[in-house]
């Protein structure tokens, strides 16, 4: 059997690295401290603050038909709680999770944070200077 790689000292420092591979992500702060990553000003992932969810749980973004699915296919990685139910995202047991999971996972929430930052800059474009619509 393969020894465990340890964990690492921080446990988003992972998140974090493979995150950071993929375009234009940034690694950031929420307003309680919690780290993130970003995608054009977006949340895409970061490590889950609210006490209804387990320690060293990973959220992050996902269209709720793949959650379900996640779910169904892995319920000893992947979870939801009631207060995150209603987002489109999936909680993700980190310890569980190996490297090539992870960077699938984060693949799928580039790609639907992606589209959710370009939607917010044709908005943001179509306003005033002050924010008012420009028709």
């Amino acid at each position: 059997m393969k020894p465990k790689a340890p964990p690492p000292a921080e446990p988003f420092a992972i998140v974090r690295d493979i995150g950071l591979g993929l375009p234009d992500v940034e690694a950031t702060t929420k307003y309680d401290g919690s780290p993130v990553l970003k995608l054009g000003g977006s949340f895409m992932a970061g490590l889950a603050a609210h006490p209804s969810a387990e320690a060293g749980t990973l959220v992050v973004r996902m269209a709720i038909d793949d959650r379900e699915t996640l779910l169904e296919d892995a319920p000893e990685i992947y979870y939801v709680t009631d207060y995150y139910r209603p987002y489109p995202i999936v909680l993700a047991r980190l310890a569980l999770l190996d490297a090539a999971a992870l960077r699938d996972l984060l693949a799928v929430s580039w790609q639907l944070t992606a589209a959710k930052a370009r939607t917010r800059g044709r908005r943001r474009r179509s306003a005033g200077p002050d924010g008012s619509s420009a028709a």
